[in-house]
């Protein structure tokens, strides 16, 4: 349980639709602050899409001060150009967080997917209704990359529960072991 106002910035990179939630945190309760995205279809230079990427991750930084950054790993597909595109749109938001000395952490589509559903395999839609119903959202946007970043902040945040036990952090899965040996079974 987190004890102390936490604020997570989640975001889904790419180059067509940046997606991104902001949510607040206070013991279990989730707030959610902001859910939007950043249009980039209009802008036809990469370059000036990766820099509109990192100047609104900026202003998100400076907006809701995130204390940490959950950010969606690109999946892996058959277009090795597109793969390239959305890793360099990752690759900035994050390197904007590092410019702010921010914790990133870095999920899997599968991971998130899970964390929101209980299903790895879920589609946007089942995670978009699974965040609205947890968060009590009115109305879903039409495009759905923004409960994307959403998603990731929400996914962050449940699994820094699993991490902490008693206001503890473990660096890892070792340092959990060491501090807890009567939690494990030998």
């Amino acid at each position: 349980m987190i004890d102390k106002e936490i604020i997570i910035l989640g975001i889904d990179p790419g180059t067509t639709v940046m997606g991104f939630g902001v949510i607040k945190v206070i013991g279990q309760e989730i707030t959610l602050l902001e859910l939007n995205e950043l249009k980039l279809k209009k802008l036809s230079n990469h370059y000036g899409k990766l820099k509109h990427i990192f100047d609104r991750t900026i202003q998100l930084i400076e907006k809701y001060h995130p204390d940490e950054i959950a950010i969606e790993a690109p999946f892996f597909g058959k277009n090795v150009q597109s793969m390239l595109k959305l890793g360099r749109a990752q690759g900035v938001a994050m390197a904007a967080g590092l410019s702010r000395e921010i914790i990133i952490t870095e999920y899997s589509p599968k991971k998130i997917k899970m964390s929101i559903t209980g299903n790895g395999n879920a589609s946007k839609e089942q995670v978009a209704r699974m965040l609205q119903n947890m968060l009590n959202i009115q109305k879903l946007p039409k495009n759905l990359d923004s409960t994307d970043g959403l998603a990731a902040a929400v996914c962050h945040y449940h699994n820094r529960k699993l991490l902490t036990n008693n206001n503890k952090k473990y660096s890892g899965w070792s340092a959990f072991v060491s501090q807890n040996p009567k939690s494990v079974k030998k």
